[in-house]
């Protein structure tokens, strides 16, 4: 009798943590659907200013557009903007090779750059909020036509540096395709550099959120500085890094200064018949396909890069997974036996022998 009522309590508490988990099912569907709901005005915006001009855009790419005094007119030409772009223009494909080449070379300078920086604002030192400002204001201050201004002023390289000597050094070892945009990395140095403040406020907050308990672990293992940079810090930061050198080429390639963007411009307002807002608009495509195209190798390959640790933990998960499947079904195994000798000896088939120590 006492083990049925053991039983029966084992029961209801079964049934309690079932019901608590359906609660918490419910609960979490419930949560979705507001975040759904929150959602909804993002869909919206996103429909109405981002949909919208992409397909007006690419229906502008396929016809030659002209501007009359009774409004726009549409020639139906289909690829024959694209045709003439990759045919027939070749600064385009030059302006093209020069931004792959530069973006590839200034972006990781700029992240790293970024990374050092924040990593030095994060330690211990006094007026922190004063220098995370002086890195940051460049980006509020300098854009557009102040960038202009100062880059003509020649404020957007060192001046201690021989940019002419080094750029014939570089020339001289390297191909032009990929020594001219050396060469430009470093005549616009502290325009690049410009461009990290996002970044440094993006990696202060990954470092801010790495627990300090997993240094001193370290440092009582007796790991050193560089070791705890290697095995903790790039580890935690590693989203950190993938977003910040997406962020990095989108910035660049929505530059003003970039010239194919004022190749656009230009190639928008043109007056000739071949060119226009239709032809524009080609042009806008096929850099964007490009754009996506390097975002993509970027992200595979800084995405593909796992931790070595990372295995063992999924390891350690399953494992631990296993082993409680493993006495979850131990513990129904279990039960179940003790139902059938339960019944076996209520029908009569099981007798309970009791023995008197006093026979020994």
């Amino acid at each position: 009798m006492a083990e049925t009522t053991k039983m029966s309590r084992k029961d209801k508490k079964a049934l309690k943590e079932r019901m608590k988990h359906l609660k918490s099912g419910k609960l979490e569907r419930r949560y979705a659907r507001m975040g759904y709901i929150f959602m909804i005005p993002w869909f919206i915006g996103a429909a109405v200013f981002l949909a919208y001009p992409l397909g007006s855009s690419f229906w502008y790419a396929l016809n030659n557009i002209r501007i009359t005094p009774l409004g726009r007119i549409f020639s139906f030409v289909g690829q024959g903007n694209f045709t003439q772009i990759l045919i027939q223009d070749p600064d385009f494909m030059i302006y093209l090779v020069d931004y792959l080449t530069s973006t590839i070379i200034s972006t990781p300078i700029i992240v790293v750059f970024a990374l050092i920086i924040a990593m030095m604002l994060n330690m211990k030192i006094k007026g922190k909020g004063f220098f995370r400002l002086i890195f940051f204001l460049p980006v509020i201050i300098v854009s557009g036509p102040i960038l202009g201004m100062l880059t003509a002023e020649g404020a957007g390289s060192i001046s201690a540096i021989d940019t002419q000597s080094l750029t014939s050094a570089i020339s001289s070892v390297l191909p032009d395709i990929i020594a001219k945009p050396i060469s430009d990395v470093f005549n616009n140095m502290i325009t690049t550099l410009w461009y990290s403040g996002v970044q440094i406020l993006i990696f202060l907050s990954g470092l801010q959120k790495i627990d300090k308990s997993m240094y001193e672990a370290a440092k009582i293992d007796g790991g050193s500085a560089w070791e705890c940079f290697w095995k903790i810090t790039l580890p935690n930061l590693k989203s950190m890094i993938l977003l910040n050198t997406i962020y990095t080429i989108v910035f660049i390639s929505n530059n003003s200064e970039n010239p194919i963007i004022v190749l656009i411009e230009e190639s928008m307002f043109s007056g000739t018949k071949e060119k226009g807002y239709g032809y524009a608009s080609a042009m806008a495509w096929l850099y964007s396909v490009v754009v996506l195209i390097l975002v993509g190798l970027f992200a595979l390959l800084l995405a593909t890069r796992k931790d070595q640790y990372e295995k063992q933990v999924k390891r350690a998960i399953k494992a631990r997974k296993k082993e409680a499947r493993n006495k979850k079904k131990i513990e129904r195994r279990n039960r179940r036996n003790a139902k059938k000798i339960e019944r076996q000896r209520a029908a009569g088939k099981i007798t309970t022998h009791t023995t008197d120590r006093s026979d020994y």
